[in-house]
């Protein structure tokens, strides 16, 4: 099980529909909001910050 380095929901890899690839690493979403997000700064999310708008998962 993965987690959403957005939000920091769990997400199940095999029916994941959201990802992304950064450096090599596959990272999973639980919606396309925090998919965005992350690809917006994805060096924010990896370093822990939080989500940065307002949308909800």
């Amino acid at each position: 099980m993965a987690y959403d380095p957005v939000c920091k929901m769990h997400v199940d890899e095999a029916t994941a529909k959201f990802t992304a690839d950064y450096k090599g690493t596959t990272y999973y979403f639980c919606a396309q909001g925090c998919k965005e997000d992350f690809e917006d700064n994805p060096e924010w999310f990896l370093k822990g910050g939080g989500a940065q708008s307002s949308h909800h998962c």
